[in-house]
């Protein structure tokens, strides 16, 4: 008996779990029309050599909450991929939903509440003056930066429709310290950290604004997309299809983003902290 159980455990696939009559009702409910494209792409990115490993139920699961937030889950657009990580405490390879930085600004206009959202790497130059106290920035626009040398830091920009604006800044090192604090896999050289900091740096310097500054008490896409960001979510079953009684699992490290203090640290605090990072990750710079 085990070692059947074992063989039928070894055939469940994505694809056998999308098939489920509950799961493929509950993609249905979710996106009506669109349901058969995105269960197609779910499968196909399944197959792929990065996600073939990965535990099915949690790509499912990770899937479901692309879905939720009608966000497509196809890495080239930009909005939303599914990531494998090796999770060395339970040996396997679980998928963790990810949100980029086209999905954040996605979810931000779907809202209706802001006005302007942009984020930008900042080069040499770009920036005239900083005042601590409001936070606000003065940049020269006349300034053309040489963008063939590496940017000096990023800037997320967020206008409200009530008025309410703010900028949220931080240097290219602040968000090298800040990704080998909260990703194991770049503290080993190796990940979305490594591959595509560009990428990643944006991405997180407009989460972190959108988190400490954005509305989320009344925008529940933000508040999930924000929750299930970097999280291996398990379902019970493969029958339970509530996002709300899933599981969620930060396997590579949780950002903590109820206090943003990254253009608010002292020299002193920075020194310190920084101290601490190279003693537990003697190869950080």
């Amino acid at each position: 008996m085990a070692n059947s159980t074992a063989v039928a455990a070894q055939q469940v696939s994505v694809s056998s779990i999308t098939q489920n009559p509950v799961v493929a009702k509950r993609f249905s409910d979710i996106l009506g029309k669109k349901s058969a494209g995105f269960i197609s792409s779910l499968v196909s990115l399944s197959k792929t050599q990065a996600l073939a490993k990965a535990e099915p139920n949690t790509v499912v699961a990770s899937s479901l909450v692309a879905a939720s937030l009608d966000l497509p889950i196809v890495p080239t657009l930009g909005f939303a991929a599914i990531v494998p990580f090796y999770d060395g405490k339970t040996k396997q390879t679980l998928a963790q939903f990810q949100i980029m930085t086209k999905g954040l600004i996605q979810l931000a206009q779907r809202s209706g509440q802001y006005k302007t959202i942009n984020v930008a790497a900042v080069y040499n130059g770009d920036i005239k003056g900083y005042n601590r106290f409001t936070g606000e920035i003065e940049f020269d626009t006349a300034n053309l930066p040489d963008t063939n040398k590496e940017p000096i830091g990023y800037v997320a920009y967020m206008q409200l429709t009530n008025g309410f604006e703010k900028y949220l800044y931080m240097t290219s090192e602040e968000l090298k310290a800040h990704g080998l604090r909260f990703s194991q896999t770049f503290k080993k050289g190796f990940g979305l950290w490594k591959d595509n900091f560009d990428a990643m740096a944006k991405k997180t310097v407009l989460k972190l604004l959108l988190s400490k500054y954005g509305p989320l008490s009344v925008d529940t896409q933000m508040q999930l997309a924000i929750q299930a960001d970097q999280a291996a979510i398990r379902m019970e079953s493969i029958e339970d299809t509530a996002i709300a009684d899933a599981t969620m699992e930060y396997v590579d490290g949780v950002e903590d983003v109820s206090d943003v203090t990254a253009t608010e640290e002292t020299p002193e605090q920075k020194k310190e902290r920084l101290r601490k990072e190279k003693k537990e990750n003697p190869e950080m710079p």
